[in-house]
């Protein structure tokens, strides 16, 4: 799907130095960051609920120790 992706010229600057850095299109910079901060998202999404079931599981325990 083709869009288009209008850039102040600071975010335009940084997005070119990343990209050439990289080694690679500022296309490929921009997806790369999309997925990035996508998987980041997911990892944060299952650490806080991995972190619930442990509070659940074990908050008593973790009260009593923090005492």
């Amino acid at each position: 799907m083709a869009m288009t992706l209008r850039l102040t010229k600071d975010d335009e600057e940084i997005l070119a130095r990343i990209a050439q850095e990289d080694g690679i299109s500022r296309q490929e910079a921009t997806v790369r960051a999309i997925r990035e901060t996508a998987a980041r998202r997911a990892h944060e999404r299952r650490v806080a609920d991995a972190s619930a079931r442990v509070r659940d599981r074990y908050g008593h325990l973790l009260e009593r120790l923090g005492r």
